[in-house]
């Protein structure tokens, strides 16, 4: 089934024998909505349980909300500014923004769509049952009524627009209501109109009571409340209308690393800004007058392109909370339990089976616990001296976390590299550094200009009379939560040489000296993105020799044009490149004469698809490596990353057939046409393929699922 109907496409080249064509480029941008797409298509397919369904919903709205607010404000910002920047695929931001409007337009029609005439009707008939303010009988309208005054009222603050009251600037991405208004007030003011903000602290669903529900999940919207009963706080006076709306902003934030002498409180006065930046998008209910909207457009200084009618919820993403309300595992995925091996079950000295081999661990279908376990047994262990660790997501109260400051608590030398500047956790990270530091812990904040991704982990243990070094790699971040919910890879080595090139990192990210050469590691910003071209190259060299020659790569995003433009060349030359990349791929495969030979397949599951492999043929005795890294600018150029080796046999071997479980994938698969489409891989007459569950089915304790 392919979901993608009538949307404009970018026209494809005439001239294919130049690789720096920008028809042989999918813009940026537009391929990021061709994923939010294929998140809803998630919330479309019936094959799935109906509480996921409404969950994959959801996350499409909040994947839109972060594109809005990260992407297309700085598009509107280089548009404003009259930047001449353009991409590979050569389109200027007006030209981009043009597009963006009308697919995220078609997008939202989509979601509404599914919302209302696909998934509601199904959750009412499961008993799952969203009361619009017509549903409500008596004893329900009674108990909100008493809701309303004992929970709302105190907290509601309307403000009435008039020249001492000017409009109120609505936080980001909140729900806030326009009101018309009939009458005097108190002091015989005739405004007409007031506006008033929902307190984020005030829940968005709230469930009836049994005393009135007719049903254990009956639910009510917080704006059905306030839509039913704003009258009561406009005393005297007519209410004439109530309608929500919400207003995203600009949320990318602006630190000057050169001019600034402490990063950490340049943030801290940063962050209130994205709370009320210059707005770039507004949505209004479906019921708002024409001139209202207009009105509300003139306030927040947008267009008409930026403004969006919503024919339900305007912040679907707070419907997120009712897959977790109801109680119903028959309409959600099953349960399972991440598998445990032997070398790294619970009560195994860890230290020990380090030694005896390198250990890979792939979340979530085998448990994130040794990774936890492993800072735990290092904070108690005698013979451990110190501790280093990178964190860029993980939460203050994470386990990770706690094992650190145990440690600094119990006299080792910690220190930490945290990231403040991984967006939407600065405040977390600020406040995760401070409470380092009152342990004792060492921390620092990583390098200017280069965001700190990499994913390290590394104890150092004093054994007879030398000190060994075992390592933690990984693709992910150290965070218990989205272990259970990204795919990851991480890797327990005390090899020597990966030992000291993971020393030789962290003195880089906390010293002043020059970087030294690294013996196994490849790393950003010095020698990944050259050595990716180099293996591209020796793989194009082999199939120009008539040898056979492969690429095999999986990734969350493929931009970086040289890399692109070098896997062309190794088409044309012959290499089978076979792609997965979960959600931003600017390459066209399956143009003629220039990616003949070029498979691109994303997967959309269950679980977000996070891990990064990269493999290569390497005349017989393959080239394997796990990465921080996806294949963009930024991640070459702009941050600090690792790309260590699989140099054991079985690792690798297991590594690539995991792999192949994705390029078998018949259900959760989409393949990507040149014209940046995708279609969904058609099963046909051959059996079920599903790489998620097969992994589920072969790593995690429950075996068979």
């Amino acid at each position: 089934m392919c979901y993608f109907g009538g949307m404009p496409r970018q026209k494809m080249p005439v001239d294919i024998t130049d690789l720096t064509n920008p028809g042989l480029y999918v813009n940026r941008e537009l391929a990021l909505l061709e994923f939010n797409r294929r998140v809803l298509a998630q919330a479309q397919d019936e094959d799935l349980p109906l509480l996921e369904r409404l969950r994959f919903l959801c996350i499409a709205s909040s994947v839109l909300d972060e594109f809005f607010e990260i992407r297309v404000a700085g598009l509107k910002q280089q548009e404003a500014y009259g930047s001449a920047q353009r991409g590979p695929d050569n389109m200027s931001p007006t030209e981009q923004l043009g597009q963006i409007g009308e697919r995220a337009r078609e997008l939202a029609e989509m979601r509404y769509d599914v919302f209302n005439n696909d998934l509601l009707p199904k959750l009412n008939l499961q008993g799952i049952r969203i009361l619009d303010t017509q549903d409500w009988n008596e004893k329900q309208a009674q108990w909100l009524k008493r809701y309303f005054n004992r929970e709302l009222v105190p907290i509601l603050s309307p403000v009435g627009l008039d020249p001492a009251h000017p409009f109120p600037e609505p936080l980001n991405k909140n729900l806030t209501f326009i009101i018309t208004l009939q009458g005097d007030d108190a002091f015989g003011r005739k405004s007409g109109k007031a506006v008033l903000q929902a307190p984020r602290a005030l829940p968005r669903v709230v469930r009836l009571p049994d005393s009135c529900a007719q049903g254990p999940n009956d639910f009510v919207l917080l704006s059905s409340i306030i839509q039913a009963h704003v009258g009561d706080l406009f005393r005297g006076m007519q209410t004439t209308g109530c309608y929500a709306f919400r207003v995203t902003r600009n949320s990318d934030l602006f630190v000057d690393e050169e001019e600034v002498d402490d990063l950490l409180r340049a943030l801290e006065g940063e962050l209130s800004s994205r709370h009320y930046g210059d707005a770039v998008r507004l949505e209004v209910s479906e019921d708002c007058p024409a001139e209202l909207s207009a009105f509300l457009a003139s306030q927040f200084r947008v267009s008409r392109e930026d403004l969006y009618y919503c024919s339900g919820p305007v912040n679907m993403m707070r419907l997120a909370a009712i897959p977790d309300l109801v109680e119903r595992s028959d309409l959600k995925f099953p349960g399972f339990s991440p598998g445990l091996p032997k070398s790294v079950a619970t009560g195994v000295d860890l230290f020990a089976s380090i030694r005896s081999g390198d250990i890979l661990l792939h979340h979530p279908f085998e448990s994130f616990v040794p990774v936890v376990e492993f800072l735990r047994q290092a904070a108690v262990d005698d013979s451990v001296v110190s501790i280093r660790q990178t964190l860029y997501r993980t939460g203050v109260d994470s386990a990770v976390v706690q094992a650190l400051l145990d440690a600094a608590n119990n006299g080792k030398e910690v220190m930490v590299v945290i990231e403040l500047r991984a967006r939407f956790d600065e405040e977390a990270n600020i406040e995760l550094a401070t409470l380092l530091q009152n342990a004792g812990a060492q921390v620092v904040y990583g390098v200017v200009h280069h965001k700190t991704h990499a994913k390290m982990s590394m104890v150092i243990r004093r054994e007879g009379r030398t000190l060994r070094r075992y390592v933690h790699l990984g693709t992910g971040n150290y965070h218990a939560r989205t272990a259970r919910a990204y795919t990851d890879y991480g890797m327990f080595t005390c090899d020597p040489e990966i030992g000291e090139d993971v020393q030789e990192i962290f003195s880089q990210l906390t010293t002043m000296g020059r970087a030294g050469r690294l013996k196994k590691l490849l790393q950003s910003p010095f020698t990944l993105h050259r050595s990716m071209l180099e293996f591209i190259d020796f793989e194009i060299n082999e199939a120009e020799q008539g040898r056979p020659a492969w690429i095999r790569a999986k990734m969350n995003s493929l931009i970086e044009p040289q890399i692109i433009q070098r896997l062309y060349r190794a088409s044309q030359a012959g290499v089978k490149v076979d792609l997965v990349v979960r959600g931003v791929c600017s390459l066209r495969p399956g143009v003629k004469g220039v990616s003949n030979n070029i498979r691109v397949r994303s997967i959309v599951g269950r679980f977000l698809e996070h891990t990064r492999l990269f493999a290569f043929g390497n005349a017989g005795s393959p080239r394997v490596f796990l990465s921080s890294a996806d294949w963009m600018g930024r991640n070459f150029f702009n941050r600090v990353e690792t790309c260590f080796p699989l140099e054991d046999d079985e690792i690798r071997a297991r590594v690539m057939q995991e792999f192949d479980y994705y390029m078998l994938d018949n259900t959760q698969a989409w393949l990507m046409q040149s014209d940046g489409s995708y279609r969904k891989v058609a099963q046909g007459k051959q059996r079920k393929r599903t790489a998620q569950l097969q992994l589920l089915q072969e790593l995690s304790e429950e075996g068979t699922l």
